[in-house]
């Protein structure tokens, strides 16, 4: 029978799905067997939410606990019942083990936890508006997926077709023409901002970041100033910035920065809003993956003075650098404005969920 799996976010599925190949062990005369409508959960995760009702007939790990209705249900209601933060919290007290490592909800405990049973009907409308809304959010998931990706496409078509938006010529020249290291230093520990280089958030306060300062108060007098107009690079590779981000600082209010990022400040006249959407295609890539070394550790680029200001840098006409920051920047403004819409969908589900299951 089909191996499937129970995840935190999106319920009972197929093991194929989430790893392309069956990991589990050969025999398997003790796992369990599932039916269709059946509610299954894993029992050391179940007071984070690690449940939900099988769409499919399959098997589980022994580790898993398959719970089965013995009246008649709407199975999409418990499924959204079983996600309530209420229950949930009921799920971790009954829980057994000495720290969340250990906690496992076993079948004795969870069958003493009363719930509030409505009529059928009452399930199956909660149910049609819970699956309705599920809907709209998914929608929503693609659309912001495609803005993303469409917005990905043409950032690399721009950059590497630049004969073509800009046929009145480019240039190609090194980061050393056109910018400057910052050289401000926080001696007198008077700025407080202090900002993190992120790869998908940009430059933003720490506290925004981390919900917390990690700069120590008195321990800052070595950090770098920066301005509204900076560039900064951070030599942390992510899946989003595999060489790691390059943003520049839009806010107005001045802020400091470790001293182990690089700070520029531009000197020439070059529109700013177009290098940093140069810095955030991949056209500096191929540079530092021939000339740069991974160096010691294997999340950080090995990144010397040298290598930085010897970057390559597409420099097309005035006019050419103006309509593609504009290009971009509308881009960027529509993927915000679909972003800001699941957000909002997310937060009514949410409030949806703690108003029906009082």
């Amino acid at each position: 029978m089909e191996l499937l799996s129970v995840t935190m976010n999106d319920g009972v599925m197929q093991r194929s799905e989430i790893e392309g190949k069956d990991n589990s062990s050969e025999d398997k005369s003790n796992y369990k067997v599932v039916r269709k409508g059946d509610m299954v959960y894993n029992s050391m995760r179940m007071w984070q939410g690690a449940n939900g009702v099988s769409s499919y007939d399959g098997i589980v790990s022994p580790a898993y606990t398959v719970l089965t209705a013995k009246v008649s249900i709407c199975n999409e209601y418990f499924a959204a019942l079983f996600k309530n933060y209420k229950l949930i919290n009921e799920f971790r007290k009954n829980s057994q083990g000495m720290t969340s490592d250990t906690w496992n909800l076993k079948y004795p405990q969870i069958e003493t936890i009363k719930v509030y049973l409505p009529e059928v009907a009452e399930q199956e409308k909660v149910a049609s508006m819970l699956v309705t809304l599920d809907k709209r959010i998914a929608a929503q998931v693609t659309l912001v997926e495609q803005l993303k990706k469409y917005k990905r496409g043409v950032m690399q078509r721009i950059f590497r077709n630049m004969s073509v938006v800009s046929p009145s010529g480019f240039e190609t020249v090194k980061l050393s023409a056109i910018f400057k290291k910052v050289s401000r230093r926080n001696n007198k520990s008077e700025i407080k901002n202090v900002i993190t280089n992120s790869a998908e958030y940009g430059l933003i306060p720490q506290r925004d970041f981390f919900d917390k300062d990690i700069a120590v108060d008195g321990n800052t007098s070595n950090y770098y100033v920066i301005e509204q107009g900076d560039f900064v690079y951070n030599p942390r590779k992510s899946n989003a910035a595999p060489y790691g981000p390059f943003n520049r600082y839009e806010r107005e209010e001045r802020g400091i920065i470790s001293p182990l990022y690089t700070c520029l400040v531009l000197q020439a006249d070059i529109e700013p809003s177009y290098l940093a959407w140069y810095f955030k295609s991949n056209a500096w890539y191929r540079y530092i993956y021939d000339n740069g070394s991974q160096g010691v550790r294997h999340d950080r680029v090995s990144m010397t003075d040298d290598l930085l200001m010897g970057i390559p840098v597409i420099i097309p006409s005035k006019e050419a650098q103006l309509k593609i920051a504009k290009l971009l920047d509308c881009l960027e403004s529509r993927f915000q404005t679909e972003l800001s819409q699941y957000e909002s969908l997310k937060s009514i589900r949410v409030a949806l969920l703690q108003q029906l299951f009082i």
